[in-house]
């Protein structure tokens, strides 16, 4: 195994780890009260939460996208070659596909559905799968933090070539996926668990991906 197969291995487990330690703790809730009462989300509607981090997030994931396939299809600044940066690109399609996919199917409700903040239903873990809550469901794992997630492939393309460039864009994707996560944490569309699983889900399709492109390359270059 490759060091940076082994370290990849290694940080996929122990955040699986940390994810695990905080479902066993059930935070979500006790995270999510700091914004609600029993009358709901008090920054539901507010115009920071909804309109610049949702809709204003969304936009900005949009460019990243399309700013992504161009430099993928003309490979400015990149030494390599064009079939790996597409390859690369359709790890940032994947992980913008997988979670979507997830939430479609998902029958846990979101916070503001919920009787403890103004809803009608009853709470019920998301890992209890197969369990319904009696509410409308579809909303887990985050779909709108992958709007910055589905960027940390482009951490594990950039850094063999450009250590420093791959470090920031890791950086800006997390900082910009919390903060995203946090607008919908406020707003009671998804709880923090949420935002952490579309985060660790993305993280290691771009690990599995970074493995078996290295693979490649190696095989490629014996």
């Amino acid at each position: 195994m490759q060091p940076r197969t082994r370290h990849d291995l290694i940080v996929t487990l122990a955040t699986l780890g940390l994810l695990l330690a905080w479902e066993l703790a059930a935070w979500d809730l006790r995270i999510a009260a700091l914004y609600a009462d029993a009358g709901g989300f008090f920054l539901r509607d507010a115009w920071f939460t909804r309109d610049l981090l949702h809709q204003g997030g969304r936009a900005v994931g949009w460019a990243a996208f399309f700013t992504t396939l161009a430099l993928a299809l003309h490979g400015w600044g990149s030494d390599l070659p064009r079939r790996t940066r597409m390859a690369w690109f359709g790890v940032v399609v994947l992980c913008l596909v997988t979670v979507p996919a997830l939430k479609r199917v998902s029958r846990s409700s979101c916070p503001w559905d919920l009787k403890a903040f103004g809803g009608t239903v009853d709470y019920v873990p998301h890992w209890l799968l197969g369990v319904a809550d009696g509410g409308p469901g579809h909303c887990f794992p985050s779909g709108h933090a992958v709007a910055a997630f589905c960027f940390l492939p482009l951490y594990f393309q950039w850094r063999g070539q450009r250590p420093v460039l791959a470090r920031v864009l890791l950086a800006l994707v997390v900082g910009l996926g919390v903060l995203f996560g946090w607008g919908q944490l406020a707003r009671g569309a998804h709880f923090p668990s949420h935002t952490m699983w579309s985060a660790w889900l993305c993280w290691t399709i771009s690990a599995v991906a970074a493995a078996r492109l290295e693979r490649h390359a190696q095989v490629a270059a014996a």
